[in-house]
């Protein structure tokens, strides 16, 4: 069916923001002494937000005070380097494009804390991201439906004919939670095979057949 709205996960949908994950995660880290993590470790420690991803990067039996301090320098390293590497996939701009010239909404909704969020959206994709919300206090994050449903209010639009595309578990379980269909994308942090054993049904391999089904 047709669409008039498209929600959008970030990390791994659609920009790639691996390397300043990895690099922040590491410099976090080493500031405390703890072992180095490999990028495809940090990829799969993504998703769940950034306090879940020191959680998953710091030893096992690492004590809370220990955890809080990295997590701090992480945020403060991520801040000042979010923007080094990090790029919009192939094809993600001209599709971005023509889902507006269509009148298609479209926001944006992460677990990336909402001030890195918000200022990526902005450097990235300008007006053609409406909406871009990320983890803050008080709100529950994905799969939870919160920030789904704000994006939704803050775009004055209905859940009916609207679509939630991201690249994870977390994010069919957002749209599940959501009562959305959701498209799986296969460029990002999770591949093919994970998607459909976490239960994919519409599943991508590039932004142009995305922009396909979207406005089909």
């Amino acid at each position: 069916m047709p669409y008039h709205t498209a929600v959008f996960d970030l990390d791994g949908t659609l920009l790639d923001t691996l390397e300043d994950l990895y690099l922040a995660t590491n410099a976090a880290l080493e500031r405390h002494s703890l072992p180095r993590r490999s990028r495809d470790e940090v990829r799969l420690f993504v998703g769940n937000g950034v306090e879940m991803l020191i959680r998953r990067a710091v030893p096992a039996g690492t004590d809370e005070e220990t955890i809080l301090a990295v997590l701090a320098d992480f945020k403060t390293t991520y801040a000042a380097i979010c923007e080094d590497h990090t790029k919009p996939y192939d094809g993600i701009l001209d599709m971005l494009t023509a889902l507006r010239e269509r009148g298609i909404r479209v926001a944006v909704v992460s677990n990336k804390f909402d001030a890195a969020t918000k200022k990526l959206c902005e450097k990235y994709f300008g007006e053609l991201v409406e909406v871009a919300i990320g983890e803050r206090a008080g709100v529950r994050k994905k799969p939870a439906p919160d920030t789904v449903y704000e994006a939704l209010k803050e775009l004055g639009v209905t859940l009916d004919s609207a679509v939630y595309i991201g690249d994870s578990d977390v994010d069919i379980r957002t749209a599940e939670n959501c009562g959305m269909p959701c498209i799986s994308v296969t460029w990002g942090l999770r591949d093919e095979d994970f998607l459909i054993e976490n239960g994919a049904k519409a599943l991508v391999d590039t932004p142009e057949k995305l922009l396909g089904v979207i406005i089909v």
